[in-house]
């Protein structure tokens, strides 16, 4: 499965996207070598990594939350066209504007529930209003909350006296896993109006996959007439 292949326009784009490449690949390989160490010291050793399992969950929440944006960002997410495909351009371009436009209504969503879930774990305050964010209002701290079994690193040392009163942490916050919940749908927010935009000028034909199945077909008949 894939889109239209993304070209950054600029060199900041293409850097960008080089570290969004990059970051997806170290999630990715990060969770195999992990599983990999835990099968070989549960069979072999007759041990195991006890934050194994929830650094793997972690790392796996991390890359979908990421992949969401990234698949915005290179036309990869699945739709149905049955209908816009049959229009002609104006109209398909209209559907495609609206079709962007919910899409960013839903982010904008996406990203106050994302602010209000992950900052009491930050010691922040959550927003107030129930749809759109009018304001911040008082919110019980929760920067104390920990995971289960991840020990605590030592380079997040500094959270401590700036969220957690000083006092030192017995294992990874959960402040720091959160943290892609903000990031993530921001980014998935960025993409949607980025999208959007190349729509409306006329560089981006759409949010999904453009007929992906007859694109497989083609795939299938070109190998059939190369053999």
């Amino acid at each position: 499965m894939s889109g239209q292949k993304y070209r950054p326009p600029t060199r900041l784009a293409q850097i960008v996207h080089t570290f969004e490449e990059t970051a997806i690949a170290v999630l990715l390989g990060l969770m195999t070598l992990v599983t990999f160490v835990n099968v070989v010291l549960r069979y072999v050793f007759n041990s195991s990594l006890i934050w194994g399992l929830e650094v793997t969950l972690i790392l796996f929440a991390w890359l979908v939350i990421f992949g969401v944006s990234y698949a915005v960002k290179v036309t990869a997410h699945l739709g149905v066209d049955a209908i816009t495909g049959i229009l002609p351009p104006a109209p398909r371009r209209a559907l495609a504007l609206v079709a962007a436009a919910l899409s960013i209504l839903y982010a904008v969503f996406l990203m106050k529930g994302a602010w209000d879930y992950w900052a009491p774990f930050a010691a922040l305050e959550q927003t107030s209003g129930r749809w759109f964010p009018t304001g911040f209002q008082a919110t019980r701290d929760r920067a104390f909350y920990v995971t289960e079994q991840v020990p605590m690193l030592d380079m997040f040392r500094w959270l401590e006296p700036l969220i957690n009163q000083g006092e030192a942490y017995d294992k990874l916050p959960r402040v720091i896993p959160y943290a892609i919940l903000p990031f993530g749908v921001g980014l998935l927010l960025f993409r949607l109006i980025q999208a959007t935009v190349g729509i409306w000028t006329g560089t981006r034909l759409g949010l999904i996959v453009s007929h992906e199945a007859e694109d497989a077909v083609a795939d299938v008949r070109h190998m059939n007439y190369e053999e």
